[in-house]
């Protein structure tokens, strides 16, 4: 029998012995729900990146804490790109992302002390308050400290939750498994534009229901994380082997072989404990540079799509081409349908095209539409002082928005959350996601902070600077990152091994460890 673990990554024929070795790989019941529950808390983050773009622009909303919006928009001669250029409305929506950056941080090392199960359960308390706070807000203080508890809760939850579905699905699905964490997020996303379509309809205090119904997604993450157990690896890790045999065995099914598997985790952890270092400080060494680059490319190239901001200000965007309030949060109903329903499509086929096809196509695809919106944006908005375009480019625009949300949904949407997950060594898991979700989360602020003033500074070209990205983490996709789909998680450093140009830091990396075992 092959040795599991990271002993066999010199030689290619071990390891690909041991990962066929694997007899565990079938689909249970146990495995199903288990990941269900722990997917569900992509339903907080989701809901309020629905939720904040449709409040900012209700009336009722800016009528008690942002006056100075309506009547800038009231200007006979305010510039249609810049209807919502206002610093405190956008602080709202963004202080919730730095929040998010810090907790993920301390997350990290939270999880190696009580594991990712007690992390996830801390997220939704989080959550949980925050949405009491903002629901009863008077003032501004009021809303932005619930925004920085719902944030804590996002950065706990993103944190663990996607490394909890990688670390108990099956290698030969685990693509799968780990996209139901987006779609979870969409699914957020798309109960809180339906919310905003009709609570946008209540004078006064519609938005109060608005922000007051995140509750409902954080009590499912609350109830999800008590009844679901911890993974096999963090029970090893934190010196439970016993629970961890049992609880790998209850996901795998009671007459699965799980030996193989089982010592694979083992052996991984052994390999973590041997280096004293932190994670952190591994990190800078040579051996992990792929590891470090990946970690700063994916969540970088993922905010530059611009989805992010198109996701929480789409409201606002159809609004700046010439909806009415009803018709905006329509658009964002739509929009979020479309994204679910290929999260749908890239659930199905992400663990047999594998991860870089759908990089490929799918940032060829989302390159297009952003240059086309420009283009229409360009010859028919704000043309002669005027401050919407004419109908049928409006819905040009939505029409184009949907195709680009499709095409995201299909790739950099679920995959963010997918490759992450799964590339990082044991020693480095918690600390590596943490670093991703604490990036992404760090230019998500930035982003949403300053997504009205450059919309009213680059007017139509914002949506070249985005096609522009888009085309070279294209390229980037193709050249470096290599195929994860279907490899165990104590096998993945062979991937890397393998790689035309990173296989150089996984040789050194492997000298300098026989070097120090002298």
């Amino acid at each position: 029998m092959a040795r599991g673990g990271f002993a066999a990554v010199g030689g290619a024929g071990g390891e690909r012995e041991r990962v066929h070795g694997y007899s565990s790989g079938r689909v249970t019941i146990s495995v199903v729900v288990t990941c269900l529950m722990a997917a569900s808390c992509g339903l907080i983050f989701g809901y309020d990146i629905g939720v904040s773009g449709g409040v900012t622009q209700m009336q009722s909303f800016l009528e008690k804490f942002f006056p100075e919006v309506l009547r800038e928009m009231k200007g006979a001669k305010r510039d249609a790109y810049c209807k919502y250029d206002n610093q405190m409305l956008t602080a709202f929506t963004s202080s919730l992302y730095i929040a998010g950056m810090l907790s993920s941080l301390v997350a990290s090392r939270v999880t190696r002390r009580v594991g990712r199960q007690a992390v996830m359960l801390t997220g939704g308390v989080l959550f949980l308050a925050g949405s009491v706070v903002n629901a009863a807000a008077l003032n501004i203080t009021m809303l932005i400290l619930g925004r920085m508890l719902l944030g804590f809760g996002v950065g706990f939850t993103a944190q663990a939750a996607p490394l909890y579905l990688a670390e108990t699905a099956p290698a030969k699905w685990r693509g799968a498994f780990t996209t139901a964490y987006n779609f979870f997020l969409v699914l957020g996303t798309l109960a809180a534009t339906v919310t905003n379509y009709f609570t946008n309809r209540i004078p006064g205090w519609g938005w109060r229901v608005s922000l007051g119904l995140a509750g409902v997604p954080a009590t499912i993450v609350v109830l999800g994380a008590i009844f679901v157990p911890d993974t096999p690896s963090s029970l090893v890790m934190r010196g439970h082997a016993d629970r961890a045999r049992a609880s790998l065995q209850r996901i795998r099914g009671a007459d699965a072989d799980v030996d193989n598997e089982f010592k694979d985790i083992v052996v991984a952890v052994e390999e973590a404990r041997r280096n004293n270092e932190g994670a952190f400080e591994r990190l800078r060494g040579k051996g992990y540079r792929h590891y470090m680059v990946m970690m700063v490319a994916i969540p970088t190239f993922f905010d530059l799509t611009g989805m992010i901001v198109i996701s929480v200000f789409s409201p606002v965007l159809f609004r700046t081409v010439g909806f009415n309030s009803q018709k905006a949060v329509l658009g964002s109903v739509i929009l979020s349908l479309v994204n679910l329903s290929s999260v749908a499509v890239s659930t199905f086929v992400v663990d047999r095209a594998g991860r870089r096809f759908l990089f490929l196509v799918g940032g060829i695809a989302m390159m297009f539409c952003q240059v086309a919106v420009a283009w229409i944006l360009a010859e028919h908005l704000g043309r002669h002082h005027a401050t919407t375009m004419a109908r049928n480019y409006a819905y040009g625009v939505l029409a184009l928005t949907c195709m680009y949300t499709f095409s995201f949904g299909l790739s950099w949407g679920p995959l963010k959350w997918v490759v992450p997950s799964e590339i990082y060594p044991m020693e480095i898991r918690s600390a590596g996601q943490a670093m991703t979700i604490s990036i992404a989360l760090t230019l998500s602020f930035a982003q949403t902070q300053v997504f009205i003033t450059l919309l009213c500074s680059l007017k139509y070209a914002i949506f070249f600077f985005y096609a522009g990205w888009v085309l070279v983490m294209t390229i980037f996709m193709a050249a470096l990152l290599p195929e994860t789909k279907g490899v165990p998680l104590e096998a993945m450093r062979s991937v890397w091994a393998k790689h035309w140009y990173w296989r150089r830091f996984v040789r050194d990396a492997k000298l300098d460890s026989q070097v120090n075992c002298l």
